[in-house]
């Protein structure tokens, strides 16, 4: 060292952590101010457990730290700057070790909680990019760095290693789960689902595992002109480096914003599956669309956690209640209508929910993750409205080298498609240079470029713009170019080997064409736009019905809003009353010739209130597909039947000798109650146990809430009962008080069997790892058949007093299968009339999950949660805008 330099900073004269870290700042600065990206170099890197190689020094991690000064770094970090900062000026490395001793004890002076004597400095906090890359206690944790100088041996780690006072948010300990310290099911449940479900979007987003060098910067007020931007690679780091931790990204259509947000959710994950998620938060990626104006915002991420990823109500209030969940709130821009008509009123609304939303102690701000478009975020700044306490951070355009980088990746040298580099590269160097870059510049647009050039196009017609024109109309241009040739480069890209693609061979013959393609897709981004309309002046939309999301249960209206309500209502009506006739037939209900009984009467009544029901179900405006997700093992089903056989034996028993009790026995005997009641007990109790066999362990509704969710639908069932309670009572002519008893008491009975059928069937299983779009309307048909002949086997057991075994069996099988679709199957029976309408018209082709399916395989939707999405909005835009042709 010179002796004319000054000497570096005292660490020791810092009395308080601000002082300290303005000391690390003043050593850089008498380190000659090295670059962000040297310090990183000269800070070494830590081998992660699958090899991979991490930097100690990451640069949005040395940003934040040395601009924060509440908060006491860690050792881990202050080893590394230190080290660095004295490499980078030719410090003498013998004289080193002296001076991390000196940071080390100045350090501690300032720590709460020094750790015992002896213990290895502490780790970097966990980060999400590669947590489990930490090196074991005693071990080196930095390579050598590039100048070729040895790096300086640690001191012995003594009270310098403890932990700042303030963990960070994900590593607040929370109280554990009822029943003991153990580990939290619902915690590990969230985890493993989250994981699958975002590693699924990610390969939607992508089609693999190549990404775009998309790269951001902070934007917190100061000057970052001199400072290289993060990529996505660190965006883990520097999320976990934020004090509060609170992150809105803002970026271009197109930038990637959400797979930013995948990235950071998939980052933070790590470290959950590798040491387990007991005292972390979960990061759980939500559509921000989903959300509803006047929600509390707490109240609708348990509800999300509840729909999307299968968690009982209880455990979803709880890990809300608890921040056990860290909420990334993806497309805030996406909550309004496009074109905006005045403020974005549903943003603002969502984050004055974001802005009350506090941490455990209810005294700072809760964690949260906000992604928007940038347009949207001016327009929200405009109106005086931003999340409050975030750190903003920009997306970047995508830069020349970087197109080139990853065009390089994309097509390695032997590619086919290597010779087509050139093309692009000329195109972005040459006359229209600027238009060409500006077109390409985010991931989305040159994932655009690289399909249809894959696909056969030439890239210099794609890229072909007027040098003289003004660059922005230029780029515009080579951007609804490239929009026209997607559908058709993707199509003839499919896959030709998947399912979804055989299946439309074998229905058509021949592969999907891109005109069919487009003019289907024409008509589904339409109907997202109906959607958004709808949602605008609804306080409370169905779930899924937002301008993003395709869920097939709502998809009838396509067909026709009107016409295929009217046809629903006509196809429920003749099945309601098919299945009254039958049951009528079978029942031996008399002529009515001569007028009708008292008795007669009563049936009448009772019959009509149903069909009543049943038109009213069938006019409702929004069905729901109930039924969740389901995938049980065989020996749990088996299981479950035999309990709920076992359990419906004894009831039915029971029912047989109340009804031999109210009859008088002039009907039939106690054999016959014993053996027919027996028989419906077993039948109910196998069904129900069946359906209750998906929800061990998993969502379980109380009677309250089934009975809120669905008391018309439950009061048909009670409708049923009390016809079928009242046939043998008419039968053996009993006596008023008989009636009443035995009509009440069966309208009840088949009440709680309706409860208890609501509360089994659907939801998730706890085995069940990955939704499917379609799954909930698949189910929806087993679960009304199922409905209708459990049904129709307690109307056999009734007929069969009064008629041949074969006439019963005939009209208990009528009843029970029309009885099922006109009244458990409401939503199926809309969807199938709603798209066969519409495949009719040529809206849509007939065999609509099959193109969907399909189209995912082609990368023209995604699947996202339980519902389908165009793969970027720009295209869905596209698709109904005046500029496209379809």
């Amino acid at each position: 060292m010179s002796a004319d330099r000054p000497l570096p900073p005292d660490p020791a004269r810092a009395a308080t952590v601000e002082e300290f870290v303005g000391s690390l700042v003043r050593l850089r600065q008498w380190a000659g101010e090295p670059s962000l990206s040297r310090l990183r170099s000269l800070g070494g890197r830590t081998a992660a457990s699958d090899g991979a190689m991490v930097d100690t020094l990451p640069k949005s991690t040395t940003s934040h730290v040395l601009r924060q000064s509440g908060r006491l770094p860690r050792w881990e970090f202050v080893r590394a700057f230190v080290t660095a900062c004295f490499l980078s000026c030719d410090h003498p490395a013998e004289l080193i070790p002296a001076e991390l001793e000196r940071w080390r004890a100045a350090r501690a002076a300032l720590a709460a909680t020094p750790p015992p004597t002896g213990t290895a400095p502490s780790a970097l906090p966990p980060t999400g990019t590669a947590p489990s890359a930490l090196p074991p206690t005693g071990t080196a944790s930095t390579a050598p760095p590039p100048t070729g100088a040895t790096l300086p041996a640690p001191p012995p780690a003594d009270a310098a290693s403890s932990a700042s006072p303030a963990p960070p948010a994900e590593e607040v300990v929370v109280a554990p789960a009822e029943g003991g310290a153990g580990p939290d099911d619902a915690v590990e449940l969230l985890v493993r689902r989250v994981v699958r479900e975002e590693d699924r979007a990610r390969k939607g987003l992508l089609g693999g595992y190549d990404i775009a060098p998309v790269s951001f910067s902070s934007h917190s007020g100061r000057d970052t002109s001199g400072e290289e931007p993060d990529d996505l690679h660190t965006i883990g780091r520097f999320f976990s480096a934020l004090s509060p931790q609170r992150l809105l990204v803002v970026g271009e259509s197109g930038a990637g914003k959400t797979v930013l947000a995948i990235e950071l959710v998939l980052q933070l994950l790590e470290p959950l599956l590798t040491a387990g998620p007991r005292h972390r938060m979960v990061p759980v990626r939500l559509n921000a669309a989903r959300w509803t104006l006047s929600r509390p915002f707490e109240a609708w991420l348990a509800e999300q956690l509840v729909r999307d990823f299968g968690l009982g109500t209880d455990d979803a209030l709880r890990l809300v209640r608890d921040r056990r969940v860290l909420p990334v709130v993806d497309g805030l821009d996406e909550l309004d209508p496009e074109p905006s008509a005045g403020s974005p009123r549903r943003a603002i609304g969502l984050l004055a929910e974001l802005n009350r939303y506090s941490d455990l102690s209810g005294r700072r701000p809760g964690a949260v993750v906000v992604t928007c478009r940038a347009d949207r975020h001016d327009e929200l700044r405009a109106a005086g409205v931003w999340l409050d306490n975030a750190v903003l951070i920009r997306l970047h355009d995508l830069t020349v080298e970087q197109i080139a980088v990853y065009l390089t990746a994309r097509w390695p040298d032997g590619h086919p498609c290597a010779g087509r580099r050139d093309g692009i590269r000329k195109a972005l160097s040459g006359p229209a240079g600027r238009a060409v870059h500006s077109a390409l510049a985010t991931p989305w647009r040159l994932l655009l470029t690289v399909t249809a050039v894959e696909s056969g196009a030439d890239p210099r017609e794609l890229l072909r713009v007027d040098p003289h024109a003004d660059p922005r109309e230029g780029a515009e241009l080579i951007a609804r170019r490239l929009l026209e040739a997607y559908v058709p480069a993707a199509t003839r890209l499919a896959p030709r080997a998947g399912r979804a693609a055989r299946a439309a061979r074998s229905a058509h013959g021949t592969a999907y064409q891109p005109d069919q393609v487009r003019a289907w897709l024409v008509h589904l981004a339409a109907h997202l736009r109906w959607q958004a309309a709808r949602t605008v002046g609804a306080d409370r939309p169905p779930p899924g019905l937002t301008a993003i999301d395709l869920v097939p249960h709502l998809l009838w209206p396509i067909g026709g809003w009107r016409l295929v309500r009217a046809l629903h209502c006509l196809c429920a009506v003749l099945l309601a009353v098919v299945a009254m006739l039958a049951f009528w037939t079978g029942s031996a209900a008399g002529d009515l010739s001569a007028g009708p009984g008292a008795e007669q009467v009563l049936t009448l009544v009772l019959m009509t209130s149903w069909v009543g029901i049943v038109t009213g179900l069938s006019l409702s405006s929004w069905p729901a597909a109930a039924g969740g997700r389901s995938d049980v093992p065989r020996r749990r089903r088996v299981t479950g039947a035999l309990v709920g056989a076992l359990a419906g034996l004894p009831v039915g028993v029971l029912g047989g000798l109340t009804g031999l009790l109210l009859t008088g026995g002039k009907i039939f005997g106690p054999a016959f109650a014993v053996v027919a009641g027996g028989t419906g007990g077993l039948t109910l109790g196998t069904v129900i146990g069946l359906t209750a066999a998906g929800r061990i362990g998993a969502e379980r509704m109380t009677v309250s809430e089934a009975i809120l969710a669905e008391p018309v639908t439950l009061t048909g069932f009670g409708l049923c009962g009390a016809i079928t309670g009242l046939a043998p009572l008419r039968l053996a002519h009993a006596g008023p008080a008989a009636l009443v008893v035995g009509v009440s008491g069966a309208f009840v009975l088949a009440f709680a069997l309706g409860v208890v059928f609501k509360i089994t069937t659907g939801g998730w299983s706890m085995d069940a790892e990955l939704a499917h779009p379609r799954e909930a309307l698949h189910r929806n048909p087993t679960i009304g058949l199922a409905f209708g002949l459990t049904g129709g086997v307690a109307a056999f057991l009734v007929f069969i007093m009064s008629q041949g075994v074969v006439e019963s069996l005939v009209c208990a099988l009528i009843g029970g299968v029309t009885f099922g679709l006109s009244f458990g199957a409401v939503a199926w029976t809309r969807t199938v009339i709603g798209l066969t309408v519409a495949a009719t018209r040529g809206l849509l082709p007939l065999r609509l999950w099959t193109f969907l399916d399909w189209a995912c395989e082609a990368r023209l939707l995604r699947v996202s949660g339980a519902t389908y999405q165009f793969r970027h909005r720009e295209l869905q835009d596209f698709l109904t805008s005046p500029d496209s042709d379809g």
